[in-house]
């Protein structure tokens, strides 16, 4: 069972918007698709760079660095040179606010 933490208000992600938000010592990106929140960790697993300073199309975020591309749906890698998927977090929605899921 997870544990909820409020990470955001949906306000503040438009459509094709994402944002970095800490849960405890994780960094994980947020993203909006068309109106759905999706939630994974924010570190590309090929190298140690931020996704949220990557550029986000559809639901596939690309790293800033070397131009790895991820499902933010699946976490799922899209495009190498990564090759490990990202971890996923479930989400969801309590009146304006985003929850997302952490391990127990």
């Amino acid at each position: 069972m997870s544990a909820f933490v409020k990470a955001a208000r949906v306000a503040e992600l438009a459509p094709g918007t994402m944002k970095q938000v800490a849960i405890g010592p994780r960094r994980v990106l947020l993203a909006n698709v068309g109106g759905q929140f999706f939630a994974v960790d924010d570190t590309c697993t090929h190298e140690d760079a931020s996704l949220s300073r990557g550029v986000l199309r559809g639901e596939w975020v690309k790293c800033p660095l070397h131009g790895s591309r991820f499902n933010v749906r699946t976490g799922e890698v899209v495009e190498d040179p990564a090759s490990e998927t990202l971890a996923t977090y479930p989400v969801r929605i309590e009146g304006d606010e985003v929850w997302i899921g952490t391990p127990s």
